[in-house]
């Protein structure tokens, strides 16, 4: 094995609790049971979810850092607007780290529930209030329904926040985002065939990031490609 750090025995998919046996594709390289420190220890050896951290992990880093000097913090009258694009960035990836780092935490399927909801309230956080700038910009020029359509697209994540974190399987959890997304998707036919305001050359990367979002969802549901040709990784 080869790391930073001498990492412990790795298990085989059969050994490891319950709550972690849910993809029997990958045969070996799960983490034993570990307290909090040894679990940050296990960012510097090889494991099967060391890929899934640093790949989360990164982005965060760099968003935190990056990212502010990308936005026109000075150029917009409304600074919120800024100020929730940013966290929109963020919270997906470091829900997914905290989640990923400690999933094998000692305390059990109790803990790996709370580490599950962490990540799931981080990606809801995104389709959140990476939407918010959207409503306030398409409807500018309609102030009542601007701040209505805020306050419903509020409450309605709301809702799905507590739906997408509390539910059991990942139909549930998919079936928590469609509300927000036809919002979304209304949104969109406002600016194409309304009197949406908005740059015309957005409406590009609406689609492409909305488009990333049903794909990635979608793939929760279709057959793992290992399922072909299972092997231990």
């Amino acid at each position: 094995m080869m790391g930073l750090y001498k990492g412990p025995r790795l298990l085989e998919f059969a050994k490891t609790p319950q709550h972690l046996q849910f993809n029997k594709y990958v045969l070996t390289g799960y983490r034993p049971v570990s307290t909090a420190q040894e679990c940050i220890r296990s960012l510097f050896y090889m494991h099967n979810e060391l890929g899934n951290i640093y790949t989360h992990g990164v982005p965060f880093f760099l968003f935190l850092v990056l990212l502010p000097f990308s936005i026109p913090w000075m150029e917009v009258d409304s600074s919120w607007i800024c100020a929730v694009h940013y966290l929109a960035c963020l919270s997906p990836t470091v829900g997914s780290v905290v989640y990923h780092v400690f999933m094998n935490h000692v305390g059990g399927e109790h803990v790996y529930d709370t580490l599950l909801s962490v990540d799931m309230f981080g990606v809801c956080l995104v389709n959140t209030l990476g939407a918010l700038p959207i409503i306030h910009i398409t409807l500018f020029c309609y102030p009542l329904l601007r701040q209505a359509a805020l306050l419903a697209y509020t409450l309605l994540s709301a809702y799905g926040i507590y739906c997408a974190t509390t539910a059991r399987t990942n139909v549930l959890r998919l079936q928590a985002f469609i509300w927000q997304a036809m919002f979304r998707f209304l949104l969109f036919l406002f600016r194409v065939f309304g009197s949406g305001v908005g740059s015309p050359h957005s409406l590009r990367l609406f689609v492409i990031m909305d488009t990333l979002a049903v794909v990635g969802g979608a793939g929760q549901h279709h057959p793992d490609p290992r399922a072909l040709r299972p092997r231990p990784v």
